[in-house]
């Protein structure tokens, strides 16, 4: 928060809710490069296991994604972590059935559809922005954890 206060600051982007599209660019690039060096730094302690630092990169990809589709498009970001959050706990739950995992998943949906309906109510993002960033959330993870896993 204290980088995109400097960003709004320093004028690099006009609003911190970022309605234009070149107000995404800086702050999604620098989230980007966040995460991939939190990825790097996991997957150099040796002593972590390798899923920890596995499934952080399937995240800082769905982020990278998001952030490539910024400089064409502005997809909700909100909902792209809503579908990623949806397609890690699918997975957990094919891989760990004992989990139950059901509470969990219907609170998921109802903070997902709150989510979206916000987003579309202030209009922030019109309903195909809101789709595809929960499709492209959901997909790349389900993708990247199936893989982690082994299915």
């Amino acid at each position: 928060m204290v980088l995109m206060l400097g960003l709004r600051w320093s004028g690099l982007i006009k609003s911190l809710q970022f309605e234009e599209k070149s107000d995404r660019r800086t702050p999604f690039i620098l989230v980007t490069l966040f995460y991939l060096l939190t990825t790097y730094f996991l997957m150099e302690k040796i002593e972590l296991d390798p899923i920890l630092w596995q499934g952080m990169g399937i995240i800082t990809g769905s982020v990278a994604l998001l952030t490539g589709v910024t400089f064409f498009w502005k997809m909700s970001a909100h909902m792209t972590g809503i579908g990623g959050l949806l397609a890690v706990l699918g997975v957990l739950g094919i891989y760990f059935p004992s989990l139950d995992l059901a509470y969990l998943l219907v609170a998921t949906l109802v903070l997902g559809g709150l989510v979206a309906s916000s987003r579309l109510y202030l209009e922030a993002h019109s309903p195909a922005e809101v789709y595809v960033g929960l499709f492209v959330g959901f997909v790349t993870c389900w993708i990247g954890f199936m893989w982690i896993y082994g299915f």
